[in-house]
């Protein structure tokens, strides 16, 4: 007699599982996980919920990265760079645009940070350049003031000789000292200051003397702007105990600038008094590019190759310490600056295939970097842009295939889930201001803003509501020619294309959402998997499939014999137009056929239908031959 299992499948909280997986049943992650999750994310409570829509916000000329700006606890904005470009959007709306001296190649390096109504932003090919907000219109993009501006000796046992000891001079050299690109940089003659003017070979150059110099003799002890055309520009940057930490820059790539406390332009050491500025170089036994720099318990340094901690409380010259933690490594490809949540720091892995959680624990005295995503690692595919979303807590990063990634993220509930979302089109960069989650996508060939929005079901979407029923909606021009769904007075119209920026709806309707579709898949485990059958199994009968749904208006399932409708209640013919009520509870459906492939999931859940779906457990029964 065939042997009858009943299975509850009660929670997704371990979100997709990786194929390489698929032979380890014996992993607890087997019986919260699932195949595959697309366009959907998983809740606190282990349920599965369609994912948002996305608003259509703002066409943009180009590919853009996304930052956000906070003013205050009341105005928020997002800055949106592009090729030349900055433009600045709150409430969805584009309140500034300034020309801005970046190309397209330079804005996956471009790393920023934001202290009080300033923010900073750092390239290694680029003065740091200080965007401030005047008026809710009114904004300037401006050089940082480096009021004392750290040096460096870059070509050490190379004398150097001036001309004169005020004025303008000539400037000699023993050996290569000089770029072109040292025009208008500034050296330090026996501590005094001289600004290059012109550059007639790499061994002479022209200056004008600031400080007056001690001599003409020729002399060992100088000096360069550590910060220059010629030797390059911070990489990143930070706020940590009231001093600016600046990372890199292209000819020192390892060493940290740590500011003069309460003075952020001063980063000149002086006589190493408390107060006064830091710089150190990171020395270990491999390479040490900085890559980012984040301001948490303690100063955390992302490198090229390594993760460290600087500690001092406070940090001052003669405080502070350096000391590696771990060995994963970030990108040096792009910026992907780290992130926190719930207290950790969260960073992409250097290799593009892991995600790593930066956390201290107080019984080591010491950080981990436990990797999130080692069930998931195929929906981790090389990293392009990331955030979080602290309202929903979920972290959204974008791959270089285009997709998005979704951690689900609560550690005290055990929930560590992922999933996957796709579009018609491609997701480019992310950014998230007040809770509000932005896109760049790419479709069509062009760029646009987009933003995750709960009350759309559709993409690129927009939706309107009219005192009376119209049949002809306008606005739709970032969608021409586009065949869209249509959501209309809340009930599914089916398809419509757009022409001259217009759908026509007949019936009218007074309220309407249209926008691109796109699908949501829930797919579990194969039930064998988790019981170490393999594909010489006995065969499996589904007998039935029940369930449980929460404020659903539509559910389509596959039980082995294509996607079906699921009938929560018996359509009346003169509701046909009217939106469909949510159900909440239980539905039960009957399955046929005898599955011989270990590998095939029992049941699918599948639909592009524009409604909300939250699925929170199923319970199959099951028959198994001898």
């Amino acid at each position: 007699m065939p042997a009858a299992t009943r299975r509850t499948k009660a929670s997704f909280a371990a979100g997709e599982l990786a194929p390489e997986l698929y032979g380890r049943g014996d992993l607890r992650a087997f019986e919260n996980g699932a195949r595959r999750l697309r366009n959907v994310v998983i809740q606190p409570t282990g349920g599965v919920a369609r994912r948002p829509g996305l608003r259509h916000v703002a066409m943009l000329p180009g590919p853009a990265r996304l930052i956000p700006f906070e003013f205050n606890t009341e105005q928020t904005y997002l800055v949106v760079l592009s090729a030349g470009l900055l433009q600045l959007f709150r409430d969805d709306v584009p309140v500034a645009a300034l020309p801005a001296p970046w190309t397209a190649e330079m804005l996956p390096q471009i790393a920023f940070t934001q202290n009080a109504d300033t923010l900073l932003l750092f390239h290694p090919d680029m003065f740091p350049k200080r965007i401030t907000r005047t008026s809710d219109v009114d904004w300037t993009i401006a050089d940082f003031d480096f009021v004392r501006p750290p040096f460096h000796l870059f070509t050490p046992g190379i004398a150097i000789q001036a001309s004169g000891t005020s004025g303008a001079v000539t400037l000699t050299a023993a050996g290569d000292v000089f770029r072109w690109q040292h025009v208008g940089a500034r050296f330090k003659i026996g501590g005094r200051r001289v600004m290059i003017t012109a550059v007639a070979g790499v061994s002479q150059a022209a200056a004008l003397v600031e400080d007056t110099l001690a001599d003409t003799n020729p002399t060992l002890d100088y000096t360069e702007a550590a910060f220059s055309d010629a030797r390059g520009w911070p990489v990143c940057g930070c706020f940590h105990q009231a001093r600016l930490v600046l990372g890199g820059s292209r000819e020192l790539p390892n060493r940290l600038w740590l500011s003069r406390t309460g003075d952020l332009g001063d980063f000149d050491p002086g006589t190493g008094l408390d107060d006064e500025g830091i710089d150190f170089a990171l020395l270990s036994d491999q390479v040490n590019a900085i890559r980012g720099v984040f301001s948490g318990r303690h100063l955390q340094v992302f490198t090229s190759g390594a993760e460290w901690m600087v500690t001092g409380d406070p940090l001052t010259p003669a405080s502070i310490q350096l000391s590696r933690q771990t060995r994963i490594g970030s990108p040096v490809d792009r910026m992907v600056p780290p992130v926190d949540v719930d207290g950790s720091t969260v960073f992409v892995a250097r290799s593009g295939r892991a995600v790593h959680e930066f956390a201290y624990t107080d019984v080591a005295d010491a950080y981990q970097a436990n990797d999130l995503a080692l069930v998931a690692r195929h929906l981790v595919q090389t990293p392009r842009s990331m955030a979080y979303d602290q309202t929903e807590r979920l972290l959204h990063m974008v791959m270089a295939d285009g997709s998005i990634a979704t951690l689900t993220l609560y550690r005290a509930e055990q929930v560590i889930a992922w999933t996957r979302q796709e579009t018609q089109g491609a997701f480019r960069a992310v950014g998230e201001t007040d809770g509000r989650v932005f896109a760049v996508v790419e479709r069509d060939g062009t760029h646009r803003l987009e933003r995750f929005d709960a009350t759309l079901a559709l993409d690129a979407a927009l939706s309107g509501t009219a005192a009376l029923p119209q049949d002809s909606w306008s606005g739709l021009d970032h969608l021409e020619a586009r065949e869209v769904g249509v959501l209309a007075d809340g009930a599914p119209r089916g398809m419509a294309v757009v022409a001259n920026g217009r759908i026509t709806l007949d019936p009218p309707a007074g309220s309407v959402a249209a926008g691109l579709t796109f699908a949501h898949v829930i797919e579990p485990l194969p039930p064998q998997l988790a019981i170490g059958a393999g594909a010489g199994a006995a065969p499996l009968r589904l007998v039935s499939a029940t369930f449980r749904v929460l404020a659903t208006p539509a559910l389509s399932v596959d039980l082995g014999r294509g996607l079906q409708p699921v009938p929560f209640r018996r359509l009346d013919t003169a509701l046909l137009d009217a939106a469909p009520a949510p159900f909440t509870g239980d539905v039960t459906l009957r399955a046929l056929g005898w599955r011989r492939d270990a590998l095939a999931p029992l049941w699918r859940v599948e639909g592009d239908t524009p409604l909300p779906l939250t699925l929170l457990s199923v319970t199959t029964d099951t028959r198994m031959n001898d």
